[in-house]
């Protein structure tokens, strides 16, 4: 179960927020994409994912020498309701991270990019 406050505390962070949503609307992506949409050094963006990883809000898989993040699946349904409204009432927010994000191509130019 997780816990509303170490929740809230995650969305309080403007990384882990933006992170979050853009995980949201992908599905999952890996540490060096999100280091290409929000313009963060690789130590930042991975410090923060394992924040979130630790309370339970992501789940990371290995492929090679990349880990790719993706929600949990077993959040409870007000944590992903919170995150899927969130997202969708604030495309805006993220708007020029996703451009950064597009500019490394889809998936499979964007993988071979970088992964």
């Amino acid at each position: 179960m997780i816990d509303p406050v170490a929740f809230y505390k995650c969305l309080a962070d403007e990384t882990r927020l933006k992170s979050l949503i853009m995980i949201q609307l992908e599905g999952e992506l890996c540490v060096c994409e999100l280091m290409a949409a929000l313009d963060e050094t690789q130590p930042k963006i991975s410090r923060h994912l394992a924040l979130l990883r630790q309370d339970q809000v992501l789940l990371d898989r290995r492929q090679g020498q990349w880990i790719y993040y993706r929600l949990n699946p077993d959040l409870p349904e007000w944590v992903k309701t919170v995150l899927a409204k969130t997202a969708e009432a604030n495309k805006t927010f993220v708007a020029n991270n996703l451009k950064n994000l597009c500019r490394m191509g889809d998936r499979p130019e964007r993988k071979n990019a970088c992964c």
